[in-house]
Formats: C-alpha cells, sequence, structure tokens
C-alpha cells in the first residue's frame, strides 16, 4: 500500500531557468498549451474522500509536477553536453526511449552533443575501455525495430566518484539513466555526489522493468509488450495442454517480487487456471494445496494451464536469499523447474499418465522490439525526460501516473517497490477468471 499522505514530491533545480526556450522559436507561441507552467500538478489519490480529508487537516493534497516543456530552461543548448546510459536487465521499448531522447535534444532543443555510454555504468569507468557511442538522428532513426541496447547494458554497481569524475571530464550538463530500481538508486547516489561537489549536472532517470514494479508510476515501458508476447505463451500451453489426456501447460513469466505481469497476462489470455505470484502464499500438499487442486481440475477438464511467476514459491527453497547477484538483488531460485519436477513426481506416484509442458519466454520477451502501444508511450517519455533536464530538474525521474507524465523524486521512488494487493480488483478479478482457490489448507 503506498502511503499517500507521505510522499515528498518536491523536485530539485540546479538553479533559476532564464533562458527561452528553443521551442518558441520552432512554431509554438507563449500562448500554446504545449507549455507546462511550474504550477501545475497532478493529484496522487483521486480519491474525493481522500482529498477532503487532508483538507479538513489543513494540509494540501499531495501532488506531482506536470510533465512536459517550460518556456524558459537552465540550459544553453548551444553548449550542452548530455550522455545515456541503459542500465540492468534488457526489456522492450529501450532503443525506442535513447531515439525520442535523441531526436528531441537534437531537433527541438537543438543539442548537437549526445554522447551513449556503452554497457551501462561501466562505460564511465576507464579501465574498461569502452568506446562512446556519439548519437544523432541518423544512427538512431531506424533503431525501433531492434531489440535490446545499441548502447548495450550491464549490471552490477560502480563507484560514484569514478562515474563523476567521468561526467566532470566529458563536460556533461545532462544524464540521462534508463533503468530499474538498481539504476534508480545508482541515479540518487550520482545526484548526491554531484549535489556534494557543487555541480551543475542533471541527472534524469526513466523507469524501466517488465515487471512494472516501480514505486509511484503506474506503467513503466516494456509492459504492455510483455503482456502481448506472454499470452502468447499462454495460448500456446493452452493448446498443447488441451491436445492431450490430462495435459498440463506450465509457464513460467517475470516477477521477482511482484506479480503484475502475471496477473495481467492471465486477464489478457484467460486459459489459465492457476495463478502463482510472489505476494499471495499457496501450499503444495494438502487438499487445498496446488497438486491437489491440480489434480481435480485434470479430472473435470481433462487439461490444465499454470503460471508462475519468476518470485512466487521461495519458501519452498531452503537457501532462499542467500546469494546475491551482480547487481545486489537476492539470487531467486527456479520455481517453475521445481514445479516441473514435483508435479511429475506427485502423479507418477499416482500413476497417472500426465503431458506435461514446460515454457519459460523470458529472455525472448526481453529481447524483442517493443509493440506499437510501447513505441508510443517510450516517446512521451523519453521527450518529456529531454524537457526536464533541459529546464534544470535533476534527482528525479519521468513517471505516469493517473493518466498523466508526471515528475517523481528519485528518492520517492528509488529502494522502494509496488506490489499486487492481494485484497486488490487485479487479483480478485484473476481469481474470478480462473476459478482458483486459494490453494491454502486451512
Amino acid at each position: 500500500m503506498i502511503e499517500f499522505d507521505s510522499v515528498d514530491t518536491r523536485i530539485d533545480i540546479l538553479g533559476d531557468a532564464k533562458i527561452d526556450s528553443p521551442l518558441l522559436k520552432n512554431g509554438y507561441s507563449p500562448d500554446s498549451d504545449v507549455f507546462v507552467e511550474e504550477d501545475s500538478r497532478v493529484l496522487i489519490h483521486v480519491n474525493e474522500k481522500h482529498i477532503l480529508r487532508i483538507m479538513d487537516q489543513g494540509k494540501k493534497p499531495p501532488a506531482f509536477e506536470v510533465a512536459g516543456p517550460r518556456k524558459k530552461i537552465f540550459f544553453d543548448p548551444s553548449k550542452t553536453r548530455c550522455a545515456l546510459a541503459t542500465c540492468g536487465g534488457l526489456c522492450p521499448g529501450l532503443n525506442d526511449i535513447i531515439r525520442s531522447v535523441v531526436l528531441e535534444l537534437y531537433h527541438r532543443y537543438g543539442v548537437k552533443r549526445i554522447y551513449g555510454m556503452r554497457y551501462g555504468l561501466q562505460g564511465f569507468i576507464p579501465e574498461y575501455g569502452h568506446d562512446v557511442m556519439e548519437l544523432d538522428p541518423e544512427n538512431v532513426t531506424h533503431i525501433l525495430d531492434r531489440g535490446g541496447s545499441i548502447l548495450g547494458s550491464s549490471r552490477g554497481p560502480q563507484d560514484v566518484e569514478s562515474i563523476v569524475d567521468s561526467l566532470e571530464r566529458m563536460n556533461i550538463g545532462i544524464l540521462f539513466m534508463i533503468g530499474g530500481d538498481g539504476t534508480l538508486m545508482a541515479a540518487t547516489k550520482i545526484s548526491e555526489a554531484i549535489a556534494a561537489r557543487n555541480l551543475k549536472i542533471s541527472v534524469i532517470g526513466i523507469p524501466k522493468t517488465i515487471d512494472n514494479d516501480v514505486y509511484l508510476v503506474a506503467r513503466s515501458f516494456g509492459f504492455d509488450t510483455a503482456v502481448e508476447i506472454a499470452t502468447q505463451a499462454i495460448r500456446g500451453a493452452h493448446n498443447e495442454a488441451e491436445g492431450y489426456p490430462y495435459g498440463v501447460g506450465l509457464i513460467k513469466l517475470m516477477g521477482r517480487h511482484s506479480g503484475f505481469l502475471a496477473a495481467t497476462t492471465a486477464l489478457a489470455q484467460q486459459d489459465a487456471n492457476f495463478v502463482l505470484i510472489p505476494e499471495v502464499d499457496f501450499d503444495l500438499d494438502g487438499e487445498n494445496g496446488l497438486l491437489d487442486q491440480l489434480e481435480q481440475r485434470l479430472h473435470r477438464r481433462k487439461h490444465a494451464v499454470i503460471v508462475v511467476a519468476e518470485g512466487a514459491g521461495q519458501k519452498y527453497f531452503e537457501r532462499a536469499g542467500d546469494e546475491k547477484d551482480a547487481s545486489g538483488n537476492v539470487k531467486l531460485q527456479d520455481i517453475g523447474l521445481f514445479l516441473k519436477d514435483r508435479i511429475a513426481e506427485y502423479f507418477k506416484a499416482k500413476n497417472i499418465p500426465i503431458a506435461l509442458k514446460y515454457i519459460d519466454p523470458s529472455y525472448i520477451i526481453r529481447s524483442l522490439p517493443a509493440n506499437s502501444n510501447d513505441h508510443v508511450f517510450c516517446s512521451f517519455l523519453g521527450r518529456d525526460a529531454v524537457h526536464a533536464g533541459m529546464a534544470g530538474k535533476t534527482n528525479m525521474l519521468v513517471g505516469h501516473w493517473n493518466n498523466h507524465f508526471v515528475h517523481v523524486p528519485m528518492k520517492a521512488s528509488a529502494g522502494k517497490r509496488k506490489q499486487v494487493s492481494p485484497s486488490g480488483k487485479l487479483w480478485l478479478t484473476v481469481l474470478e477468471a480462473t476459478g482458483q482457490s486459494s490453494l491454502k489448507n486451512p
């Protein structure tokens, strides 16, 4: 549950914006609706009773700054250098973000020196020896149909002071960091180090996660594409399961700590009979456990489809939570293969022949190009990130909230996680669509 009342929505700014925006010379009048006033806000909570309760306490309801171009900007485009880095796991839409940032900087603001840092934060560290990629419209125009990132990516922390040293050497004015929670936490530390040196460098985050679990961000890019591709996996698993007596289709999807992808995909392609997510505990054994319920389903309908998020059921592994990956994330045990083996053992012991098909489309999903909806979404995100950076905003990310693009303070989001509410509409609708029980024994 998000504690709306306690969110500090103030955005850091490098200084007074005194330069007329180049957009004023590019066909927009000062009175155009395209420009956003500094006091424009989007309420975090739109529930009327909640708003009235806060106002009765003599407080203002918390609200985010609206994203978009300002009439006055902080950076002089003719003298500004910008850098982009894509960090963490691959995700549909990374190239879309790169393209929209570059085209907005180059064509609309007139910034000609734009650098792509190769392989994430490693690109800033001299010891790695990665080349810098100069970005311009010519080398980003045709990248929308390419999956992955033309800049490459990497995981794991790098020395913050060395990164800031590199930013100083390159005379970078705006750094755009595209990544998930680990990247946003790194961006926060980089912003703090920049402030400690009294440097005028803006750090703008663009949140990226297929899991759609970024705190205070309603939707992250790539999620729509992931749902679309994952529905094909469910469709295929259902066809396979239906094609055999006692057929079982088992699909593992992304979702380390949040089950948004598994839950949303199950609703988009309503062939799943069981959905397992990290936020909702389940039993394997016992009269209401998954295995017994699966057996009953097979006796009734002769086939079944199970969707499991990668972070579900970690209680079944003795060493769960002990190991960390390069990014400091807990290494998850493979719940998909575990369930595959347990299901096979259970029905073998009962002498019930099943046809079990296991599907893990994770890396296919991560590396594919974005779909049409994400193309559009990324275009807005990238351009609004540029508007924020040129206006001198810093230590913030561009997010989507209540159907608006907004500025979210990095410190309000980084290190926190959005999760599926077990009593919320999304999960309750999944239960209705699948017909599954609680999968918990009394």
